[in-house]
């Protein structure tokens, strides 16, 4: 019934019960990784180099759902390749500089293969909890692929919350949108601007997502109008030929991070001009301080602002509410819309089945920053909560593996001796 990676403890305990659900308690000898997304895969494959078994729980049909099911169609990575692999495992020397996200869907699919990851698909977990008493996590979940949904509790020392800062779309309330008549929709449905030309559609955020979104609808000949409420940095991707983001990476080796910031702006304002003309408002906080500090990712531009700069896509300001052809903004401009896409982000799930109050904060990040914040107590470890992407991702998932490991082998030393130990009692009573 298992994978050959998982090695189960000799001794599980399954039983039936009259009720909607048949119910089964498994004992697992190694960790529990709940999210098979990079980070997920990333540590299953360090626990795989070192011969830890574990498994791997995903709620979803299929590895990185966020990418295969929750993407548009034109989306690339936004950062050079080498900044986004996993460990142990390059992208293909024949992928481009920002592989498109087929491609790195397709090098995902091929790192589970490589390191014969198996992940348990379609199984959603409903509350993760450590037992004081016995000293081990107690995960339940419901399985649903089978024919009749299943309940599982899996019992582990060790448990690895891989389900990143992305699990579940943000929606936030507006005045009125219940009346509007047109059709609104969650950036992460939105696949292509094919169907929307000729559209006037507001996209209401100004993050990565809602610029590229803009850029897609009116490469597709829509009227896009994109709703900027706050403050946002625009940094171009490439500063005369090499990423933005490389630059910031090696200035960061010698010199301190605000004047790392205020080279960053120097260099976008004399490659982008005033962008705040066109109604883009800098934060007071640099680029990378704000990332750091708050998670905020700097926009890092791939066309719009020509669009923006050549009136095809207009900015506007908040919104104040929907009427059933039209928006009102704060400013008392009216736009006749036809089509919302709310560009408006995601935010972790943990809280809603972790009950644990001490690692994670209430909005499901972990409260130590990093690099501190992969490990909690009593065997509960992060990954992919770093607000740094991919490699952020990939180093906790390193040290998290690594952590792991050691733990087992002593512990399943500390098991031989003890069977020895019984097995010498034993053969001396005769």
């Amino acid at each position: 019934m298992y994978n050959s990676c998982l090695n189960l403890a000799d001794m599980s305990l399954s039983f039936t019960h009259d009720d909607f659900f048949n119910s089964r308690c498994i004992w697992v000898n190694g960790p529990v990784i709940v999210g098979a997304g990079p980070s997920g895969l990333a540590v299953a494959a360090g626990l795989k180099q070192q011969g830890v078994p574990f498994i791997i729980l995903e709620r979803a049909n299929c590895i990185a759902s966020l990418w295969q099911n929750r993407t548009y169609d034109r989306l690339k990575l936004h950062l050079p390749k080498k900044f986004c692999q996993l460990p142990y495992f390059p992208f293909p020397e024949n992928f481009p500089e920002y592989p498109t996200k087929y491609q790195f869907v397709n090098y995902l699919e091929s790192y589970a293969k490589h390191f014969d990851i198996n992940p348990h698909f379609n199984e959603t977990v409903q509350s993760a909890k450590y037992d004081e008493t016995f000293g081990l996590w107690r995960i339940k979940t419901i399985s649903s692929r089978g024919s009749s949904p299943c309940e599982i509790e899996y019992i582990c020392r060790w448990l690895v919350v891989a389900t990143g800062e992305n699990a579940e779309k943000v929606v936030p309330e507006f005045e009125g949108l219940q009346e509007f008549e047109g059709h609104v929709m969650h950036a992460s449905d939105y696949k292509s601007g094919a169907s929307y030309r000729g559209k006037r559609v507001l996209v209401v955020g100004c993050g990565n997502s809602g610029m590229e979104v803009s850029l897609d609808l009116c490469n597709h000949d829509a009227k896009p109008s994109m709703v900027v409420r706050s403050s946002v940095h625009v940094l171009p991707r490439e500063v005369f030929g090499k990423s933005t983001f490389q630059l910031a990476v090696l200035l960061m080796k010698y010199l301190p991070l605000w004047l790392v910031d205020k080279i960053m702006l120097i260099l976008a304002r004399l490659i982008l001009g005033n962008v705040e003309k066109y109604g883009l408002k800098r934060p007071s906080v640099g680029p990378l301080e704000l990332k750091n500090t708050h998670g905020k990712t700097p926009v890092l531009d791939i066309g719009t602002l020509k669009k923006i700069r050549s009136g095809k896509i207009k900015v506007v300001p908040g919104i104040k509410r929907f009427s059933p052809t039209r928006v009102e903004l704060v400013n008392g401009d009216i736009l006749e819309i036809d089509s919302v896409i709310l560009a408006t982000g995601y935010r972790s799930n943990v809280p809603s089945w972790l009950k644990e109050n001490e690692f994670f904060s209430e909005n499901g990040i972990p409260k130590n920053p990093f690099p501190n914040g992969w490990k909690g107590r009593a065997g509960l470890y992060a990954v992919g909560f770093t607000r740094r992407g991919l490699s952020g991702a990939s180093l906790d998932a390193i040290s998290v593996s690594h952590d792991i490991a050691q733990s087992w082998k002593e512990e399943t030393k500390q098991k031989k001796k003890s069977i020895a130990s019984r097995h010498r009692r034993c053969i001396s009573h005769f």
